[in-house]
């Protein structure tokens, strides 16, 4: 099931970071993806929104695969899955 007009939106408000960088990385995977978006990777997306900047800068880039908090999660396949989408250049 995908996410409704308004899941989305809210997804795509609490997407606006600190950093241009997230925000450009953040702005492309909405661009590719929004429309193809499950439930669960809106709730796979609203753990990473709930990261500090430069924590999500880490996974996004590539740095880390996973921060404090969110080892348990980072395991998981839907979270795997949304974040090589956006880490896809």
């Amino acid at each position: 099931m995908t996410l409704s007009n308004a899941e989305l939106y809210r997804l795509k408000s609490d997407a606006r970071r600190g950093l241009l960088e997230n925000d450009l990385i953040l702005q492309r995977f909405f661009e590719r993806y929004g429309s193809q978006l499950s439930v669960e990777d809106g709730k796979v997306l609203s753990q990473l929104f709930a990261l500090e900047d430069n924590d999500l800068m880490d996974l996004l880039i590539g740095r880390r695969d996973s921060v404090a908090g969110l080892e348990k999660e980072s395991q998981e396949d839907s979270f795997k899955a949304v974040l090589q989408k956006l880490r896809q250049k």
